[in-house]
């Protein structure tokens, strides 16, 4: 796995990738900022993204992920995004910081895009108005929602209070204070306190959410 560009972005997905057991050859223009990493990634270097022969050179060529973290030179990022398209990376991600750089990034062979100031500006004002904990918004208007069971349903098995019909959401999964999450059934009775993951259109979701 290549990270190329070490900024916020880039730096923090990289020490993720680590944690979770992958080996990530981290590369970036600016040799502090590569420092400030050389210990904590399997490899670093300094190096030009758009520079073909210093990619190939750190064998970021015979990789099958890449990830393009650079953000702030929008032309370097479009660059090293379509030279990796040309060395055949099988798997590049690619930041972009507005929808026409993504879209450019996208044309020059970026499989996937990521924005995450605007995606994360999405998600939290999901957060921000209503007694939502957590959310996660997939394609066609589909959402997981972490939330406080609603007054509505204390009290009541899920199929007593027939969640899926009156409100169009399945109760995934469910987690009573001082206990770990467990999968919910027809049968599970919600008590006061307990926590909710629903799955289910977006408003709908949401609306659950917020009952009384």
């Amino acid at each position: 796995m290549a990270v190329l560009g070490l900024g916020r972005f880039g730096g923090s997905l990289a020490l993720e990738l680590m944690r979770q057991g992958w080996e990530v050859i981290g590369v970036d223009s600016s040799a502090q900022v590569v420092q400030t990493y050389a210990d904590q990634l399997t490899h670093s270097a300094v190096a030009n993204t758009t520079d073909e022969v210093a990619l190939r050179q750190l064998g970021v060529h015979d990789l099958v992920h890449a990830v393009v973290g650079i953000g702030t030179d929008l032309e370097a990022g479009i660059l090293t995004t379509a030279l990796l398209a040309d060395l055949g990376v099988a798997n590049i991600w690619a930041k972009a910081v507005n929808r026409q750089h993504a879209r450019i990034l996208e044309r020059v062979g970026a499989h996937h895009v990521v924005l995450p100031e605007h995606e994360m500006g999405e998600r939290v004002a999901h957060l921000v108005t209503g007694r939502i904990l957590n959310f996660i918004e997939f394609e066609g208007d589909y959402a997981l929602v972490k939330t406080r069971a609603p007054q509505e349903v204390v009290d009541r098995t899920l199929a007593d209070a027939a969640v899926r019909t009156r409100h169009g959401i399945t109760v995934v999964s469910i987690k009573r204070p001082g206990e770990d999450f467990t999968y919910a059934t027809a049968n599970t009775t919600i008590y006061p306190g307990d926590i909710l993951i629903v799955a289910g259109k977006t408003q709908q979701v949401e609306a659950f959410a917020n009952l009384s």
